[in-house]
This record gives C-alpha cells, structure tokens and sequence, in this order.
C-alpha cells in the first residue's frame, strides 16, 4: 500500500521546488512554449492546491473533485450526493460558473481559509437564500462586497455528507467560456481523488479521455461515473464503456452507472434518488472514514504527482534551456550586425566616405565658391546620412536573419515596413543621429575655440576656419589631403596634430554613440523579458534535492 510521506524534509524540498517553478518564464513563442507554459501552470496548481497543503495537513477531509463534459450531470449528481441542492442543476450551458465546495460542518474550518485553492476567494450565502435556481450568480465574499465570477469558491456544509469527505463541483472542463475551462483544469489538480462524469451519448469525446490519461499518468485516485444512460442500452453501453477504459490501461478503474432518469434533466428536484447514487456514495465514504482506505487514496495521488515530476521537470527545464538559447541567438543576431556595420563605417570614414555629393562639392570649392559654415554643415549632414545607412543596413540584417527565428515572432519588428521599423519611425532615428552629429560639431568648434586661444591674437584665424579644415580632415581621407595642410599652416604642426587626435576620439565617440544606441534599443525588448540561464540549472538542482529526499527515505 501507497504510504503518504509527510516528513519536513520533503515539505521543505517541495516547496524550493515550487518556488523555482513559479519562477520560471516562457516568453518566446518557440515550438513547444505553450506545452511547457500549461506543464507550469498545472505543476503550481498540483503543488499550492494539492501536494502541499495534503503534506502539511494529513488529516485534513479528503477532497473529491467532480469533473465532467457540460451536461454531464456534474451539479445534479453532487447534489444527489449530498441529500439537499447546493449546487445549480439546469438546462442552461454553462450552469455551474462559481465551483461550489461541500462538507460536512465539522470540517468546515479546513476549506474557511486558503490551505487549498488560495487563489479563490471564499464566498457563502445564508441557508434560505440557496434553494431557489437562478439565485446563485453574485456571492458575497469576506469583505461584504461581490466576488468576480471566476474567482470565487462557494463553500457549503452538509449534515449529511459524511466526515472527513468533502464535493468540489467544478466547471465544464469542455466549457465554451474559456475561464471556466482553466478553473475546471486547475481544481481537478486539487483533487485527492478525480471523479470523472459522462454520459452514454458523450464517453467518447476526446476532451473526457484526456484527463482520464492524464490521470493515469500522474496515478491519481481516479473513479469513473457513466451518467444519464437510457435503461434499454445500459447493458451495451457500459460494456463499451469499459471496453475503452481498458484498451486506455483504466480497466481496474472503479465505473459506476446511473440510469436516466426523469431527475437527470434537472428541471425538478435537480435530486436523483438515494439508490441511483448510493454505490458512488458509499465508495466515496468508505475512502474517507476507512484508514487504510483512505491511506491508499490519498498516498496514491501524492505519490503520482511526486513521481511525475521526475519527467516534467526537466521537460520544464529543457523548455527554459531553449528560451535562453533563443535569446541569445537575437542577442548575437543584433550584435554581429552592428559590430559589422560599425566596422563597415569605420572603413568608409577613413577612405573619406563622409566626402561625398554636396560635401565634396561644397570643399572643392571652398573657400572660393563655398563659405566655412557651407562646408561645415554639409560635412554634419554627410556624415549623419553615413551614420543612418550604417544603422539602415544593421536593421535589415537583422530582419533578414529574425524573418526565419520563430522566437522573433515576439517582436512586431516588421510590422511597419522598412520605413517605420519595429523599433520606431525612421524619424525618430534620423532626429537621434541628427542630435548626436550636431553635438559632435559643437564640441569640434569649441576645441578650434580653445586651440586658438594658445595662440596670439593677431595671428590666429577665425575659430570656423579651424573646425572646417579639422573636420574635412577628420572626414574627407586621401581626398582632403590638403585640410590637415592647411591646418597645419594656420595653427603649427602640433596644434594641429593635437586637433586631429582629440576630434578623432569625438569622431570615434560619436560613431560609438550612434550604433551602441541604436543597437541597445534593439536589444531592449529581448533584454526586458529578463530570460536567463539560472532557472534551468534551479529547476534541476530543485529536483535533484527532491529526489534526493525520496530516497534517503
């Protein structure tokens, strides 16, 4: 027989374990992503809603979820079950919106607070206000104040249901509200023991069978009831039944079979009578009160969820692994092409690419045909359009390399074209490069300003004259020549030569300014969603410390 392990050891493993789960971020949309952010979120709802609280509190009632297909009679049978209608039983889909929770009063105080499902908040209403239908849609929660539909858990108490068993009603696991079907999914992970309702015209649909696998797999305490099965088919209809849950592997499930009955269309009572629920009722009772019955239900569901984790754990942490992968394929993706384009520009400024179209033709000119101030702004904006094809061209290397990264589908990169970009308008560039090309000849023409101040008045040239010839010089390569010449004529060799190395480094800065710039904020939404290689190694070392536990025992 299953034993439940409840020693502080493992409470203490399951929970670090826990923490590096909720940890865990999927943002990519990689192949396989949404496998692995479900495997998340069912591995939180297993650990807050069930394993742990079950460890830290062995005694607490045993907690029967009743799941099901919409129509499957889920509501009416707990209310059979319990004697009295708590739950809303009707031909309107979905019915059951707020899971309504059911024990016996002593073991109230057990469900009042969060040790299970903390996540929901606890809602009630007085006796005479929840035996009308229709009355059950807006409950008042702790503070007075209405709880929001879908994060609500009404808790009820009955005499009749036996001690230390409690009824959890969930949702339509197949429901067409898509909030139902998560809750329905997340309160089945609540479950010491699942109970899975159809009926004879639904026991093949597909979305029943895959819970019932996924029962088999975790080895959960499983129990099957075939509802609402007209009395001249019965016989067929649950040997085929019971055909498929033994192909499936479920054969030794525990089956039960309710005829259909005037009651099951709920327009009535919504009570089906004691006999038609009387087995389900007493192997459920039976599993409660009875020691080593209960010990076998409850160790079994805790040992399988313990047990799977040994597979989607690491399945988890190679998802994890494979984000990381991708981030740093976008990463370098990025990187190389601005460090490519960088090296690019750095090449054509030094063949005096800067000297180009209205540049060249406003220096050839100069200073006959062309004024200081002509040659100087036409220089700032040959370079500025350098600087934005440099920074044009990284950007289309990356789309070109991006289009074919299924993890780049996580940035809208190319929705506006090559104009707009996904990393903002084109203007916006062109207005940032234009700022840091304009700060870079402010500082140039303040250099020329304090380089002739070394000099004697009467003999330095004006300050413009100075930042045009450095800045030809610094941008026009072999075909300004002549620049650093003159420059030398008119400020001495040295300061000269003092010039060309400070305004270099600025021109240097400026490039670094541009391209670090632009390739940060490429990067910056990659770098926001912060995904990084520690959790896959935590995940492990989680698991690992588990594992560990388990065996020591």
């Amino acid at each position: 027989m299953v034993t439940l392990d409840v020693r502080p050891q493992l409470i203490d493993a399951l929970s670090a374990l826990r923490d590096r789960v909720a940890a865990v971020r999927l943002p990519l949309p990689l192949p396989g992503a949404p496998r692995a952010r479900q495997t998340r979120t069912e591995l939180l709802a297993q650990l807050d809603d069930y394993l742990l609280p079950r460890l830290k509190d062995p005694d607490a009632p045993l907690l029967a979820v009743i799941g099901g297909s919409t129509g499957a009679g889920k509501s009416t049978l707990v209310n059979s079950l319990v004697g009295r209608r708590v739950s809303e039983a009707g031909v309107l889909r979905p019915t059951t919106r707020t899971p309504v929770l059911v024990c016996h009063p002593d073991d109230q105080h057990w469900f009042a607070g969060v040790r299970v499902l903390p996540q929901l908040t606890r809602v009630w209403l007085p006796p005479e206000e929840y035996a009308e239908p229709g009355q059950c849609d807006d409950f008042d929660g702790p503070d007075g104040h209405a709880a929001e539909e879908g994060t609500a858990l009404r808790v009820e108490t009955a005499a009749g249901l036996p001690r230390g068993l409690a009824l959890l009603d969930a949702p339509d696991i197949d429901s067409l509200v898509v909030r139902n079907r998560v809750l329905a999914a997340e309160l089945i992970c609540a479950a010491d023991i699942w109970v899975m309702v159809t009926t004879a015209s639904r026991y093949a649909d597909a979305v029943p069978w895959h819970l019932l696998r996924t029962a088999k797999e975790y080895n959960a305490s499983l129990v099957t009831v075939l509802d609402r099965v007209p009395h001249q088919v019965i016989a067929e209809v649950s040997r085929q039944y019971g055909a498929l849950l033994a192909k499936a592997g479920l054969g030794e499930v525990p089956r039960f079979t309710i005829p259909e009955l005037p009651e099951s269309a709920g327009g009535g009572s919504g009570l089906l009578p004691t006999t038609a629920v009387a087995p389900l009722r007493a192997w459920l009772a039976h599993r409660a009160q009875d020691p080593a019955a209960r010990q076998q239900a409850v160790g079994r569901t805790a040992a399988g969820v313990i047990d799977s984790l040994d597979v989607r754990m690491p399945a988890l942490a190679g998802a994890v692994a494979a984000q990381y992968a991708a981030a740093v394929r976008l990463t370098g993706v990025v990187e190389e092409a601005y460090g490519k384009e960088g090296a690019r520009l750095r090449r054509r400024l030094k063949n005096g690419g800067a000297l180009a179209g209205d540049a060249r033709t406003r220096w050839r000119g100069y200073p006959t045909y062309s004024t200081s101030e002509e040659v100087l702004d036409a220089l700032v904006e040959s370079l500025a359009a350098l600087l934005e094809c440099g920074v044009a061209a990284a950007d289309e290397q990356i789309r070109a390399v991006w289009r074919k990264e299924p993890a780049a589908a996580a940035f809208a990169f190319e929705a506006a074209g090559r104009e707009e970009g996904g990393w903002g308008p084109a203007e916006d560039i062109r207005g940032r490069i234009a700022m840091t090309v304009r700060r870079w000849r402010r500082i140039l023409e303040e250099l020329a300003e304090e380089e002739l101040r070394l000099l004697e008045r009467n003999t330095a040239p004006d300050p413009e004259t100075v930042a045009t010839l450095l800045a030809a010089a610094l941008l026009g390569g072999r075909r300004a020549r002549t620049a650093g010449e003159q420059l030398a004529e008119r400020i001495g060799a040295q300061g000269a030569l003092r010039l060309r190395d400070k305004g270099g480094a600025l021109l240097t800065n400026c490039l670094d300014h541009v391209l670090n710039g632009e390739r940060d904020r490429r990067l910056a939404p990659l770098d926001a969603l912060d995904v990084a290689p520690e959790p896959q190694a935590e995940l492990i070392a989680a698991l690992s410390l588990l594992q560990k536990e388990r065996w020591q025992r």
